[in-house]
């Protein structure tokens, strides 16, 4: 799989705009039962044409999101990314993430073919922090023998500790952090952790 993705990324700039087919009707998700907007089409991967398909979910799959939060969503016209090997609805996440105790949101927001990483700090919609953005398609990889390909990016919480453990090997090791992380994955690839402290965002250091 991995030369594939390493092919996948060299030739994105070359597929902007090649899409060729969209479908955009909700779809109950076989897994889930929930409503959900399919994304469909091609794009061009080592010169050859490549069907890929991009579920989606809409903000009202996710009613534990204050009320603030799913209006602004709703306002930017947000689906919810899914990823390719997702079981239940994915890539909302709540967490402390400004600081012990706090109750903040991580959403992926998928809106006129850009997704984008969106931080609310205790449910407050007023200015989200945008930690990373992307077209759609930048964000694909093989998700089946047959090269078809899916959506690679999720969220998750990280833990203090979750962070602690993927530090191992570190030498010095860092110290335990005071409050959540937010984990940013690549699926079977990478993630990366960020850590928000001093009024800032920052990277934490991993072994790979």
């Amino acid at each position: 799989m991995k030369p594939l993705l390493l092919s996948l990324f060299v030739v994105a700039p070359l597929f902007f705009g090649t899409r060729v087919w969209a479908a955009q009707q909700p779809l109950p998700s076989p897994e889930t039962g929930l409503p959900q907007l399919d994304e469909a089409g091609q794009v061009l991967v080592a010169g050859r044409s490549t069907p890929y398909l991009i579920r989606h979910l809409p903000v009202s799959s996710f009613p534990q999101l204050p009320a603030a939060v799913q209006q602004e969503l709703n306002h930017r016209g947000c689906l919810i990314p899914q990823t390719y090997e997702a079981h239940r609805p994915e890539n909302v996440v709540h967490a402390s993430l400004e600081r012990v105790g706090s109750s903040d949101w991580a959403v992926l927001c998928s809106a006129q073919g850009t997704v984008s990483l969106l931080v609310f700090f205790d449910g407050n919609s007023d200015r989200p922090f945008v930690l990373a953005s992307s077209p759609e398609t930048e964000r694909l990889q093989p998700r089946n023998a047959e090269g078809a390909l899916g959506f690679n990016w999720g969220l998750d919480r990280a833990t203090p500790q979750q962070v602690r453990d993927a530090q191992a090997g570190m030498d010095p090791r860092p110290p335990l952090l005071p409050h959540d992380a937010l984990a940013d994955s690549v699926i079977e690839n990478y993630t990366a952790y960020h850590f928000y402290a001093a009024n800032a965002w920052t990277l934490l250091p991993t072994p790979n």
